[in-house]
Formats: C-alpha cells, sequence, structure tokens
C-alpha cells in the first residue's frame, strides 16, 4: 500500500469513528451472540455400543460382564451363536456414545460423535465403533453412529513403568453419525418469538428491545419488540414476513450489552479476571508473606572398629523461617487501570491478591460481586 492510500484509509477510520477511537462501537456485539431464540436449542443424543480392533487394551471380558453379553447379542444378529463359549478376547471394549443434535436438523445430516469406555480398557487407540443407534430422552432413535475412534491420548504400561498421557480411553469420530430423524421441534411449532438472553441483564434487555424498535420503525413502519425481564425480549413479527427472515434481519443488529460488576477468582490456578465496572473504595492495604524452609540432612553415624556397635542414620533438620515486609499501599479503584495499578503497587503473586480481594470484600469495599471458583 502506497503512503498515500494509507493516509487515505486513515482518514477514513477517523471520519467513522471521530478523532478518538469509538470504544463503545468496539463493544457492541450481534443480537445473535449474545441471545438465543426460545425453544430452540440442541437435544442431546445417547447410545450404547462396541468398540473393536484394539491391540489388546479393551475389556476383561471376566470383569466387564456387559462387555460380553453386548459382544453375544451382536453375534447372535450376525449369525454367529457363541452363547455357549467362553470367551476372553481384549479387543473389544463396551462405549458410551453422546451426540448433540443441532435445532431443525434434517435427515442425512452428519453429526460429531464422542465415545468414552464404560469398562477396564485401557486404550481406544485404533478402535472401530460398531454400527450403535442414537436415542433421544424420548426413546426415539434419530441417528446411527459408526467409524474409526480417534484418540488424542495414549497409555503404555511396561512391568516397572507407565506412561500416560491425555486420555486414552475417550475419543470422539468427526461427522460419525449419520441422521435419521429430524429434529422434534420445529419453527414453524414455535408460537410466541422470544429472545432468551445468555447473561441477564436488565439495561441488556432494555437495550435489545430499544435497538429492534428503531430498526423495526425503519424497515417495517411499526415496533417489533418489548423487553418481558431481565432474561426475555419479545418479539412481534410483521405480517407478510417469514420467521426466518424477519430473525435473521434481527440477529444481525448491533447492541452493547451490560453485565453486573463481578471479580471472578480461581483459588486452585491463580487466575484473577475483573470486570469493567468493578470499583474499590479507597482503602489501606499491607500483606506479608511468611516463607518456611524445612530441609533434611541425616547423617551416617559408624561405630568404632572391631566393636560390638551398629551403624544407624541420625535424623537432621534445619528450619528457617523468613518473613517479607509487608508495607501498606492504598487502593482506590476509581477505575479498572487504576485498580490494577494500585494491586501492582503492593508488589504481590496471584495467590496474595486472591487474599486481599477476599479480604477488602469482607470489609465492605469492594463494590462488586465476588466469585470464588
Amino acid at each position: 500500500m502506497t503512503p498515500r492510500a494509507l493516509l487515505v484509509l486513515l482518514a477514513a477510520l477517523v471520519l467513522a469513528c471521530g478523532a478518538p477511537p469509538c470504544p463503545r462501537a468496539l463493544a457492541e456485539v450481534r443480537i445473535k451472540d449474545v441471545s438465543n431464540l426460545q425453544d430452540v436449542r440442541e437435544n442431546q443424543l445417547v447410545g450404547y455400543g462396541l468398540v473393536v480392533g484394539l491391540q489388546g487394551s479393551g475389556d476383561t471380558l471376566r470383569n466387564s460382564v456387559f462387555t460380553e453379553q453386548a459382544l453375544q447379542s451382536m453375534l447372535d444378529r450376525l449369525g454367529v451363536n457363541v452363547r455357549q463359549i467362553a470367551l476372553r478376547t481384549r479387543n473389544v471394549a463396551a462405549v458410551l456414545v453422546t451426540a448433540e443434535l443441532p435445532a431443525f436438523a434434517q435427515p442425512g445430516a452428519r453429526l460429531d460423535v464422542a465415545v468414552s469406555s464404560l469398562g477396564d480398557a485401557t486404550s481406544l487407540y485404533g478402535g472401530t465403533l460398531v454400527l450403535t443407534a442414537l436415542n433421544g430422552i424420548d426413546g426415539q432413535t434419530y441417528a446411527m453412529a459408526q467409524g474409526q475412534v480417534s484418540v488424542a491420548g495414549f497409555a503404555v504400561q511396561g512391568q516397572a513403568e507407565t506412561i500416560t498421557q491425555n486420555v486414552a480411553t475417550a475419543g470422539h469420530i468427526p461427522s460419525g453419525a449419520l441422521l435419521e430423524r429430524e429434529a422434534p421441534i420445529k419453527l414453524r411449532d414455535i408460537g410466541e418469538l422470544t429472545l432468551v438472553l445468555k447473561n441477564p441483564d436488565f439495561n441488556t434487555a432494555a437495550r435489545m428491545a430499544d435497538v429492534i424498535n428503531r430498526f423495526a420503525m425503519r424497515r417495517y413502519g411499526r415496533r417489533a419488540a418489548q423487553e418481558k425481564d431481565q432474561t426475555a425480549v419479545t418479539l412481534v413479527k410483521p405480517p407478510g414476513l417469514g420467521t426466518t427472515r424477519f430473525m435473521a434481519e434481527i440477529g444481525d443488529l448491533a447492541v452493547e450489552p451490560d453485565a453486573p460488576a463481578r471479580v471472578v477468582v480461581d483459588s486452585r490456578s491463580g487466575t484473577i479476571v475483573i470486570g469493567q465496572d468493578v470499583r474499590i473504595s479507597t482503602v489501606a492495604v499491607t500483606h506479608g508473606n511468611l516463607n518456611v524452609r524445612v530441609a533434611e540432612t541425616p547423617q551416617v553415624s559408624q561405630p568404632a572398629p572391631f566393636s560390638n556397635g551398629r551403624t544407624v542414620v541420625v535424623p537432621r533438620t534445619d528450619i528457617d523461617t523468613f518473613q517479607q515486609g509487608g508495607h501498606i499501599g492504598v487502593v482506590n479503584g476509581a477505575s479498572l487501570r487504576e485498580l490494577i495499578g494500585g494491586l501492582n503497587r503492593i508488589g504481590l503473586k496471584p495467590m496474595g491478591v486472591i487474599a486481599i480481594l477476599q479480604a477488602i470484600k469482607a470489609a465492605g469495599a469492594l463494590q462488586a460481586e465476588l466469585v470464588v471458583q
């Protein structure tokens, strides 16, 4: 790009957003990304099947009786009678097969399938799922699954060592299920059109209704939305317009969602997520870390030559303590940037920040919801 073309592009961006960048425009998202149409959802499918072709890593039929019964039933359907034979194969594993049926899916569509072991199989690597029926909660069969199982982990075991990476007893089959029956809910069966917010909030619902009504007045000459509560916005489809086209036009409208002030901390991993609207009243904070070091240096005591003594190990323990200075710092969260700066000035690790946030919440200075996971 030439310098002149770059200047023209920058000037166009400035005219579009104003001299400073437009942060509010960057925060806007499509309505389809923050809400769902009520009664339009995915359905869970589940089935019981067998994975064959394993290299000695399948179920032990003596321990997994249900695997032996399923194998005998499958062979019976194929015309092989093994009811009176004690099976000892280790290349078969009983699995639970799950999939998600998308809304309005039509017969012939392909679904991804998850496969999980039920018995004492050590790995599903290299296995193939035999034709398995996937049923819905109503007991009807909606899809049939079959195919090569893809496993991301492995498990190798020897006499003195075992190496395991990820989970070798669970895998998936991309596009492994063929849909045989359409989804139970159809778009024409939905009565009142209602948008349900993924993150319920009164401001978001009101803004969404305002955005839809402004668009509807220009497009259809009438209002089309009414906020119901903090979780839902009801829609009125204009006459003569299909539901599919109406929802497509509404879903592409941009709205700026709102959310309550919230701080989420994960004490196990030390992860801290602070929302933009979190505020902290002016408080003075001090924090000191106490470090304790325990060192074990056992010594060997040997008896004198030609004595009747024994060689023994004498324990020796050294314990040192060190406490870092806890200077006082002032934290005033007038904005997210100032809050982060105040916590950084104290010089804390994530676990220390979590402890301070909990103490500030207990003192009533944290003007936000504190979620500890």
